[in-house]
């Protein structure tokens, strides 16, 4: 893989550390771990889905969170309850049932919606909320003699 030297960019740009270190990590070695695997949907403009297979997950095995523009989800089986299963002889385990932990960087204003567990895959709907202030607005030219008026920004 290519590498690439950012440090002209640093010299002459301010603010964009956070966008520099994302580019870092992802022209690096993948040392992501493939389980749970995962699919990440666009369902509208401004709507994305994250859905993770995680066959044998109860909701009270995995925990979203969300932190600093990263959100993390985490699955562990309890352990308790399991003595009757324990007794059991298991044959062939092909359903991984390890923990795990898997994260995903958000941009700016993406927000987690709600989180649904259903046939074995967790899903997690997310928006991206752009301020008011920070929409695109018209600005009106005005005529010589004439005043413009400044646009307000519109209601979407």
């Amino acid at each position: 893989m290519r590498q690439f030297d950012l440090s002209p960019l640093y010299r002459s740009t301010i603010g964009f550390d956070r966008l520099f270190n994302m580019i870092d990590q992802a022209a690096g070695p993948e040392t992501m771990p493939s389980y749970p695997p995962y699919n990440i949907e666009r369902t509208g403009e401004n709507a994305y889905r994250i859905s993770v297979a995680v066959a044998g997950f109860g909701p009270t095995d995995l925990s979203i969170e969300t932190k600093e523009n990263t959100l993390t989800i985490r699955g562990s089986r309890e352990r308790e309850g399991e003595s009757e299963k324990a007794k059991q002889e298991v044959l062939y385990q092909g359903i991984a049932a390890r923990s795990f932990e898997r994260r995903f960087q958000l941009a700016d204003h993406v927000h987690v919606t709600i989180a649904s567990l259903e046939n074995g895959l967790l899903h997690i709907d997310l928006t991206r909320e752009v301020p008011e202030a920070q929409k695109p607005r018209r600005i009106p030219i005005g005529t010589e003699g004439a005043k413009p008026t400044i646009a307000t920004p519109r209601a979407a």
